[in-house]
């Protein structure tokens, strides 16, 4: 009797076992539609052998999530509590929470730039804060569709793979399925240990896209058998991230007469008080979030005016001469001037407008006393010179704009002032050979954001700021808290933002 019931109970938890890798199977197939949302909201691979990764990487680290949810979960409550019906039905509910979890992380990660942890969770939780105090029924009604619809999805797979695991086994295909699932991680991974040693930054770059994703790197892995010298690596990245000496940008521009009709003027104070940005909003005008400027007012102008970085504090700077991108535009389709009553210290070649051009850039202290003389124009951006913060050479700077495709981006978007001038140029219907350092804001580029300021490498990918100082410390915030993320450099950030420099040069 005791033999009989001992073999009934080991015929239980084969089975339940056998269903456990079916309904893990169909449930890394979930996953894969749900994990695609990570690659989406990335620019895409520009060789081969990174297509070939991300191929290996999504389906072997999905794989491998799905398969330890089901040994850390499913797999102990089948030895212990050998019961079909209540084994199934909370593996159901239990994948139908992690299928929700991954869902948030993948929006966090498509709106932020990085996964739901311990250091991001205050940002994680004020996004999903922000889509409940716009749209709460919205968000209620698409919540509970979609839960209900995976828990749907989950009970009936459940159902499915215990009514059929006889067939699915004698079927054949899960060795084959084993094969690739357990090929795809491993050789995603050798890839990556060779792609780290030869930098080859179009793999190393996707590392921080799947969450909980840590690929093998040559540094751990070939050091130890000495197959690769660490010293000539960490040479050949210096040359990989070091600058020229000389930034070039406006060569060449051409102008079309077919700009857009609008007309656009950007102003400038140095400060606006809270009576002027009254006055603003009254006059229909709204905050640009997440924008940063320079703390000092140099090189605020450096990058505002002239496209370039503050690379070296004791070099001589181009304010004292008017940019020279300006006299390659047609007469009087763009200006740089300034009010009777604000002038510039650092721009002595600066004069009072005479005449008014369809673009311009104006420099005043009280906008809103010429109001009546501005609001002609249809798009206006008033903005402060520079930025403040005490910790950070690049800080956030008031914004206000009317511009409605300004108001369009995306949410959690930087914008910075290197990007002001070529989205003037671009609206004006000009362009140039040679890249601008920062972004069309109307057609950004893919690739992350980049300043430099001193001796600091600063760069954005959406919510993320990362600095990298010269004496290799580093810092990663969230732009839009400022609050720090306790997470390791994300050097192939870094380096896709400095490809803007190589644009630049080329």
């Amino acid at each position: 009797m005791v033999l009989e019931n001992n073999l009934s109970l080991v015929k239980k938890v084969n089975r339940l076992l056998n269903w456990g890798h079916w309904f893990s199977f169909f449930n890394i197939l979930l996953a894969l539609v749900v994990t695609s949302v990570y690659w989406l909201s990335e620019p895409g691979p520009v060789s081969a052998l990174g297509w070939l990764y991300l191929l290996l990487n999504w389906v072997g680290h999905t794989a491998f999530l799905c398969f330890m949810f089901f040994i850390l979960t499913v797999f102990p409550v089948s030895l212990v509590f050998p019961y079909q019906r209540h084994v199934r039905g909370m593996a159901a509910i239990l994948a139908t929470v992690a299928l929700v979890l991954l869902i948030f992380d993948a929006y966090v990660y498509a709106s932020l730039g990085y996964h739901i942890g311990s250091a991001s969770l205050d940002q994680a939780i004020e996004l999903l804060r922000q889509q409940i105090v716009t749209n709460l029924r919205n968000f209620v009604l698409i919540v509970l569709a979609v839960g209900a619809l995976l828990l749907a999805v989950e009970l009936t797979i459940s159902n499915y793979c215990w009514k059929k695991v006889e067939r699915l086994k004698q079927s054949g295909v899960a060795t084959p399925l084993f094969a690739i699932f357990i090929g795809s991680f491993m050789l995603s991974h050798l890839l990556h240990i060779y792609a780290d040693a030869n930098l080859k930054y179009d793999v190393t770059r996707q590392d921080n896209v799947l969450p909980l994703s840590y690929p093998a790197t040559a540094k751990t892995f070939l050091a130890r058998y000495q197959l690769v010298d660490l010293n000539s690596r960490a040479q050949q990245q210096l040359d990989k991230l070091s600058l020229p000496g000389k930034l070039d940008t406006g060569n060449a521009i051409q102008c079309s007469a077919e700009h857009s009709k609008t007309s656009t003027l950007l102003l400038i104070s140095e400060q606006l008080s809270r009576a002027q940005q009254s006055i603003l909003s009254q006059q229909g005008l709204k905050p640009l979030e997440q924008h940063f400027a320079p703390k000092t007012a140099n090189e605020a102008l450096l990058n505002l005016l002239y496209g370039k970085f503050w690379i070296d504090e004791n070099s001589q700077t181009p304010l004292g001469t008017e940019p020279g991108w300006l006299a390659q535009l047609p007469q009087g389709l763009l200006s740089i001037s300034r009010d009777n009553n604000t002038q510039p210290v650092n721009l002595p070649w600066l004069k009072t407008a005479t005449t008014t051009s369809r673009y311009a850039i104006i420099f005043d202290n009280a906008p809103e006393q010429r109001w009546a003389q501005y609001k002609q124009y249809n798009n206006i951006v008033v903005m402060t010179t520079t930025g403040k913060h005490q910790q950070f050479n690049l800080a956030p700077a008031q914004v206000w704009s009317n511009w409605t495709a300004l108001r369009q981006l995306q949410q959690h978007q930087v914008t910075q002032h290197l990007d002001w001038l070529p989205t003037l140029l671009a609206q004006a219907g000009c362009r140039s050979q040679a890249s601008w350092l920062g972004d069309n804001l109307l057609k950004p580029l893919p690739l992350p954001k980049l300043n430099i300021s001193g001796e600091e490498i600063i760069s954005f990918k959406k919510d993320k700021m990362v600095i990298l100082r010269a004496d290799g410390s580093y810092g990663v915030w969230s732009a839009g808290t400022l609050v720090p993320l306790q997470e390791k450099p994300d050097l192939p950030m870094l380096t896709d933002a400095l490809k803007r420099i190589e644009q630049v040069n080329n």
